[in-house]
């Protein structure tokens, strides 16, 4: 029987088995099928405190790994398939083997994966010329074209911050007007630097010799016309899929599948904490993660306490 298993090795996961192990409850962590996360597929991160020069997405996740594992934490890289809250009051966690692994509480830290358009060399170019998160690379394009795919609330502010830096900003959307609030639309449209490619989408990403984004292939929807856009970069911004499928609906999610979190990090069921992007669809940066991962560690804690 374990006191605590996190699920998932991301930020989120990875602080709360920093937090968990110094409390001398020894966490397992069970890493799924991307263990460090969304982190691991990034280049430069600039905006985590205490990386004046940067840091490498990968190496930043190995550094929280080796800080876990210091005070005690264990990895298994394996995949959960189901969990269940017994009569007894613990947790039996299914793995994808058949295992059956037992927890006093058990922490959600699974993230939430990005919508992409499901391009042939969509996966190869991630963190080269494709990203789902402008907070986190826009400042890298600065002078240069890029673009962002999407018509909503998400996809307008994108486009907005990144004006900051991109010479220009093409929003690319597949019908006609913007899907966002009115005042979020037209704060976009009003913008110089932005200009809008209506009833589109890209069908095609391009790449120079070193095999980084040089260019898009534009299809417009009603005349079936192609084009070539060159740019340095694309943002996809067409939403988020929170990774709460193993939990099968057991845990109250919103109409996204969210995982709803009531008095911090729990959740409605009692000794079930959920903490990072699986529950965050505001923020969605690796600090704020970070920080539900220590809130959701320091709750189990005082759970297990009581």
């Amino acid at each position: 029987m374990e006191n605590v298993i996190i699920i998932g090795t991301g930020c989120a996961g990875y602080t709360a088995a920093i937090y968990t192990a110094r409390a001398n409850l020894t966490p397992l962590l069970l890493s799924g099928s991307q263990p460090g996360g969304q982190l691991t597929t990034t280049t430069d991160v600039e905006n985590f405190p205490g990386f004046p020069e940067g840091i490498m997405g990968p190496d930043l996740m190995m550094k929280m790994q080796a800080q876990a594992e210091k005070f005690g934490a264990r990895i298994e890289y394996s995949q959960v398939e189901k969990v269940e809250k017994t009569p007894e009051g613990h947790f039996d966690l299914t793995m994808a083997d058949g295992k059956v692994l037992q927890s006093r509480t058990v922490i959600v830290a699974t993230g939430a994966s990005p919508r992409h358009l499901g391009l042939p060399n969509e996966k190869s170019l991630i963190g080269r010329g494709l990203t789902s998160c402008a907070t986190c690379d826009g400042a890298f394009y600065r002078n240069v074209p890029v673009a962002v795919i999407g018509g909503g609330d998400s996809a307008a502010e994108e486009a907005n911050f990144l004006t900051r830096f991109a010479s220009t900003v093409y929003l690319i959307h597949r019908r006609e007007e913007l899907r966002a609030s009115k005042i979020m639309a037209d704060r976009v449209l009003a913008n110089p630097k932005v200009k809008p490619i209506w009833n589109s989408t890209v069908s095609e990403y391009l790449t120079d010799e070193k095999g980084e984004m040089r260019a898009v292939t534009l299809k417009n929807l009603v005349t079936g016309e192609e084009n070539e856009l060159e740019l340095k970069c694309v943002f996809v911004a067409i939403g988020h899929v929170p990774n709460t499928q193993f939990l099968n609906g057991s845990v109250t999610t919103d109409e996204n599948g969210y995982i709803v979190q009531t008095e911090g990090t729990r959740t409605n069921i009692p000794g079930l904490f959920a903490a990072g992007d699986v529950a965050d669809h505001v923020y969605r940066q690796a600090i704020t993660a970070a920080g539900q991962g220590c809130a959701a560690a320091l709750e189990a804690e005082r759970y297990l306490a009581h």
